[in-house]
């Protein structure tokens, strides 16, 4: 089983770069054709899977292939983990808030 960290740290970094958010955002319309996203970006087709796989590896987005092409779209499941994450790690608990700096600074 996949270390939690792991996890999250793929979300993280499929999030971190400016191409794989462009495509995020072009699958919010819905589901979109490799050869649709490829010519939307000025990328090659390599960089393309390398970005693409990483989405997918991160769970955000989905793929399935037809015939030569593969297409892509959020995934739902995904994409609520990922907030839930984000929720999780960036929460304030009351201890947080009242926590004393216990070094000198």
């Amino acid at each position: 089983m996949e270390n939690i960290y792991i996890r999250n740290a793929k979300v993280f970094k499929a999030l971190g770069d400016p191409n794989r958010l462009m495509i995020i955002e072009m699958l919010q319309s819905g589901e979109r054709c490799a050869c649709e996203i490829l010519g939307d970006l000025n990328i090659s087709q390599s960089t393309l899977s390398h970005h693409m796989k990483l989405l997918c590896e991160s769970e955000l987005v989905a793929c399935r292939r037809e015939g030569k092409w593969m297409h892509y779209s959020l995934s739902k499941e995904g994409c609520d983990s990922a907030k839930s994450v984000l929720e999780e790690i960036t929460r304030m608990t009351e201890s947080n808030r009242k926590a004393e700096c216990k070094y000198d600074c």
